[in-house]
């Protein structure tokens, strides 16, 4: 079967090269939608020329139109190219602002955390997202969706990742269209009392109703949290180490209200609903039943973007189903991307989970016939076991490249997990879905509750046993975007040449084996040539990354506390060996001499001037004299200092006309060596 035969596809592909186009560049609004107007136009004049037959100019055209089409929705989507987008507006301050909270965030340890629509800035109408810190003690009860606020604040900057291959949450946000924060106390805003109320406002609250709900039914507490997760998309309740135990696994996914559980309620709902094919236009029926249940669940769980995003995509597999073609499944799973990027939003393109459902539907429907026809054992049992891990094999090997880029990490037993928790994750669903409505009546019996929650209790049991096998589980695993593209190449060759090799798809093979093979060397050779020193940031520590080639020296005052900091670095530079030592006053690296000033304010005299100062652990001393004893060419703070000092420091430089670096603003400081 040759995909790219099918013009969905084909459009969905031109589709998404045109929003990274769009994305990479930033072409505005006003150039895109000329060409796609344009592109339009003469895409029409060819259809009434020729009628009867297209030809290879009006293929062309759809193409770029297609192309032109991805490029403007990606510039639509940019709440910047809003004429009236608050960043428009000049800010003199703290300036009033109208909210209206959209979603709810995990809160922090100081604040609760909301995103917010922005309707009044000013005094004038205008639009666009913030984050909404609200500090913990500055409202007894905790913001809702739909909750409606007026605020005068500041506003704030959302800080970049400050240390080298940390997660970027200033990037992710901006694909959200958030780009500003607010800090908000208890004098600092009023609430509406009468705010307007939406769709997902109603379902948010239903959510909060059965949360509130459930905590009166005797569930134990890790069962608890798991119940939220699996039907309500909150995962704000579930403990540490049970969420590492479910990723250890590989069954994290199961945590996640996406792609698996509304896959799994379809097919529940297929075979519940089967007997309505015998009524007249019975097909038709079973169809729109199934959809309204799937976006019914998709109201329970609050309407969330994955959500809705998982339901369209199975609504659209709802479809495919019923017309019971598998060609036509390839081209309806195209075609509900298209409407996905298209309608929704063309940033989740660049939404993990959006990659990863797509990933393993579309290899599910591709490799399970392929498996199914490679080896058909006769037993029931067997037969059974082999279509499940037909299934898990297909969607593991799907999302295998993506999975190493964003996690480096694959764990090995992902197939037992799913062979044990998958086939019973439908009879939990319709469970889970009858305790929830008979809770909500005030009709669940305790016997019910208790069945319940020993289904969840076991499913942790299994997911912790699991996890136990360390052995099977690989982590810290280099992986690039480069090395991705290249996987896939390579697994899509793989899966094409198989069934019946040929010289073009061995061709493919080895073309993208030796493409692998060569952008590993190189990522060597390049670590290898490689020798810095770094000044990371960390609150209340201070830590230095000496790497020289393969090898990674730390220094660092509380190195039990720069683990996450670190395994960054080594996953992503291809770190051999890691040495930890204690942090000294001085380094004299490549004739380059740093000088470190902790809180003592004790420094050794040096024969030469140092080349950086690094002040660490506030030190109380007169900065001005400091320099002109050292004369050092820079001066750093690092995460260890109090922000009064930092700000008196940087003001002294100023005057001495110094360059001082500061990691918690300017981000973590490098040394190029030779």
């Amino acid at each position: 079967m040759k995909l790219l035969d099918f013009i969905p596809i084909k459009l969905t592909l031109l589709l998404v090269l045109g929003i990274l186009i769009g994305y990479s560049f930033n072409t505005g609004i006003r150039v895109p939608l000329l060409l796609t107007l344009v592109s339009l136009l003469t895409l029409g004049i060819l259809h009434f020329k020729q009628k009867k037959a297209r030809g290879i100019t009006f293929g062309i055209m759809a193409a770029c139109t297609t192309l032109f089409l991805g490029i403007l929705i990606v510039a639509l989507a940019q709440p910047k190219n809003a004429i009236d987008h608050y960043s428009h507006f000049k800010s003199n301050g703290p300036d009033t602002w109208e909210l209206k909270i959209i979603e709810v965030l995990k809160p922090t340890s100081f604040n609760q955390r909301f995103i917010a629509e922005v309707t009044y800035y000013q005094q004038r109408k205008a639009s666009g997202r913030i984050i909404v810190n609200l500090a913990t003690d500055s409202i007894q009860e905790k913001l809702q969706v739909d909750d409606e606020l007026i605020a005068y604040s500041t506003l704030e900057m959302v800080h970049p990742a400050l240390n080298p291959h940390q997660f970027n949450y200033k990037n992710y946000l901006e694909k959200l269209g958030v780009y500003n924060q607010l800090h908000l106390n208890r004098h600092d805003f009023i609430l509406y009392t009468h705010p307007t109320r939406t769709l997902r406002g109603y379902a948010a609250r239903l959510r909060d109703k059965i949360i509130s709900r459930m905590k009166q039914a005797n569930f134990g507490e890790d069962e608890f949290g798991i119940i939220q997760a699996l039907f309500l998309g909150q995962r704000d309740d579930i403990s540490e180490a049970t969420y590492t135990a479910y990723k250890n696994a590989g069954a994290v996914h199961i945590l996640a209200v996406s792609g698996l559980h509304i896959g799994i309620l379809l097919i529940f709902l297929e075979f519940l609903l089967r007997p309505l094919e015998f009524l007249p236009k019975g097909k038709v029926l079973k169809l729109t039943v199934i959809v309204l249940l799937l976006w019914g669940f998709a109201f329970l769980a609050g309407l969330s973007a994955s959500v809705v995003r998982a339901v369209t995509m199975f609504s659209f597999v709802a479809y495919a189903l019923y017309l019971n073609r598998p060609s036509n499944t390839f081209n309806i799973l195209a075609l509900s991307m298209f409407f996905i990027l298209l309608v929704f939003n063309p940033m989740l393109l660049f939404n993990v989970g959006f990659q990863m459902s797509y990933a393993a539907v579309f290899a599910i429907v591709w490799l399970y016939p392929l498996l199914q026809k490679f080896w058909s054992p006769k037993p029931w049992l067997v037969k059974k076991i082999w279509q499940l891990l037909s299934v898990s094999l297909a969607a593991q090997i799907g999302v295998l490249p993506i999975g190493l880029y964003y996690f480096h990490q694959f764990p090995g037993l992902f197939f037992v997990s799913n062979l044990l928790i998958v086939p019973f994750l439908g009879l939990i669903l319709g469970v889970g879905i009858l305790v929830i409505a008979l809770v909500l009546l005030n009709l669940a019996p305790d016997s019910l509750i208790a069945l319940f929650d020993t289904l969840i209790g076991s499913m942790n049991a299994i997911i912790d046993w699991i996890a136990q096998q360390e052995a099977f589980i690989f982590q810290n695993i280099p992986f690039d975007s480069v090395q991705m593209v290249i996987t896939y190449a390579l697994l899509i060759s793989l899966i094409w040449m198989l069934p019946k090799p040929t010289f073009k798809s061995v061709t493919l093979v080895l073309v993208s084996m030796i493409s692998l093979q060569i952008w590993s060397l190189h990522k060597q050779r390049q670590t290898h040539d490689k020798e810095q020193l770094w000044v990371a940031h960390q609150t209340k520590n201070s830590i230095l990354m000496h790497q020289s080639g393969a090898h990674l020296t730390i220094y660092s005052t509380d190195s039990s506390a720069s683990t996450r900091i670190i395994d960054d670095y080594v996953i992503n530079e291809n770190i051999a060996t890691v040495m930890y030592r204690p942090l000294g006053n001085a380094f004299n690296m490549d004739e380059k001499k740093l000088l470190i000033i902790d809180s003592l304010a004790v420094f050794p005299e040096l024969e030469a001037q140092p080349d950086i100062v690094l002040l660490t652990q506030s030190p109380k001393l007169n900065l001005a004299r400091v320099i002109d004893s050292l004369r050092p060419r820079a001066l750093i703070a690092d995460g260890s200092n109090y922000r009064s000092y930092v700000k008196r420091w940087a003001a002294t430089c100023d005057q001495k006309k110094i360059p001082f670096h500061y990691t918690g603003e300017q981000g973590a400081f490098v040394m190029t060596l030779n």
